[in-house]
């Protein structure tokens, strides 16, 4: 099935979705460092992103009738900074907001489906009337806004449209806010996505269950011991860290749940067999440098080791402290290297960062976690695939 990637970052969505099965008919960047990440993996064969057609462009000027007929998927994130809760809070009224851009690909497209994805910090309550015309023109691309015509104009005329409407909407769309260590990720991100099925395909979706539970790595640690195990994790560290989760603990001691879940992965899972840079320089892994500086203030603690991380984070001025290092088990700080990041982020060890440590890492604190939209994109490939097969059946 063939699909379109818009505001594609470093990657993490477009390498989900290509996992999942789907081929890129166009990846649309118009960053030029995150262009020349794609460009690099394809010179060296990556197989993530071989073939893709990268387009180094504004999503406002790129020509979708150009792609033809046959889109399966549009995805993407549009850009965040506009929602962030880092960020200058503008939503709407920020020219980085893409979202119309988003709606226009599903217009002139009209794929089968959609999956789009932003920040938790779009469902804030500040946000939620443009968040109810986000779904609204979701629903009804074709409605498309009108020259003069402003958002909460073009709002209340989609209202009208939809409640007078007597069939069903263009697209049905779906929301929730998925938390990535669920699903296999070794970070907390929690992040919105939007999934839609046109409607005349009769889809029967559903968001996928969760994966991976903090219950499950709680056991693994204080009940049956098998983390520790795992890592050669001395006595002395299990005691010096265990005051912290004492509570919880108590509580799986005395009530105890039936797990059927992976336990969540952790910092230390991520950083597994990759050395110190800061000890070891000539090791021969790419974009695993270290780079000094690191230091604790108020808000910015930095991420525990046995624990997924914190959310990694762009950063509107800069690489921002607390979110993109880490607590030694000597209690020092150091910054996550790219190579870290990009474990974090589930990016595969063969996958190359182009740019200043700043601007990868900005790349990074961008992206969607490989694992976490694999996961959402293989479940809509199994619907678009069961329709087609009921469409067959039915001919």
């Amino acid at each position: 099935m063939r699909s379109v990637e818009l505001f594609a970052g470093a990657g993490g969505l477009a390498i989900g979705m290509a996992n999942a099965g789907f081929q890129h008919a166009a990846v649309v960047e118009w960053d030029h460092d995150a262009c020349e990440t794609f460009r690099e993996n394809q010179r060296h064969h990556a197989h993530a992103v071989e073939g893709w057609p990268v387009h180094e462009v504004d999503a406002r000027s790129f020509k979708f009738e150009s792609l033809g007929q046959d889109i399966a998927v549009v995805s993407g994130g549009p850009p965040c900074q506009p929602f962030s809760m880092g960020g200058k809070h503008q939503a709407q009224r920020d020219d980085r907001n893409m979202f119309p851009e988003a709606v226009r690909a599903v217009r002139e497209l009209m794929p089968k489906a959609f999956i789009f994805e932003n920040v938790k910090g779009l469902t804030r309550k500040s946000f939620a009337s443009y968040f109810s015309h986000i779904l609204l023109q979701l629903q009804y691309p074709e409605l498309a806004r009108r020259k003069g015509e402003n958002w909460i104009q073009h709002r209340a005329r989609l209202e009208q449209h939809h409640s007078a409407n007597k069939g069903a909407a263009t697209y049905n769309v779906l929301f929730d806010v998925l938390n990535a260590a669920d699903y296999g990720v070794p970070q907390k991100r929690e992040r919105v996505f939007f999934v839609g099925f046109r409607s005349d395909l009769g889809a029967r979706w559903s968001f996928p269950d969760p994966t991976h539970s903090e219950g499950a790595l709680l056991v693994s640690k204080w009940i049956d011991g098998s983390y520790w195990d795992e890592h050669g994790i001395s006595q002395k560290r299990k005691a010096e860290v265990l005051p912290r989760y004492a509570k919880r603990v108590e509580l799986l001691r005395s009530a105890p749940v039936l797990l059927t879940l992976d336990r969540w992965q952790t910092t230390r899972d991520a950083l597994k067999n990759l050395p110190d840079p800061e000890a070891v320089r000539d090791h021969g892994i790419s974009n695993h440098v270290f780079t000094p500086g690191a230091r604790a203030y108020v808000g910015h603690t930095g991420s525990v080791l046995d624990e997924p991380s914190k959310t990694l984070k762009a950063g509107y001025h800069g690489v921002p402290g607390g979110e993109n290092m880490f607590i030694k088990d000597d209690g020092t700080l150091r910054y996550f290297t790219v190579r870290e990041s990009a474990r974090l982020q589930s990016f595969p060890d063969e996958y190359e960062f182009r740019g200043s440590w700043s601007q990868t890492m900005r790349q990074l604190g961008n992206a969607v976690p490989v694992k976490l939209a694999e996961v959402v994109a293989r479940s809509v490939a199994a619907s678009l695939e069961a329709c087609d097969t009921l469409a067959q059946t039915t001919n």
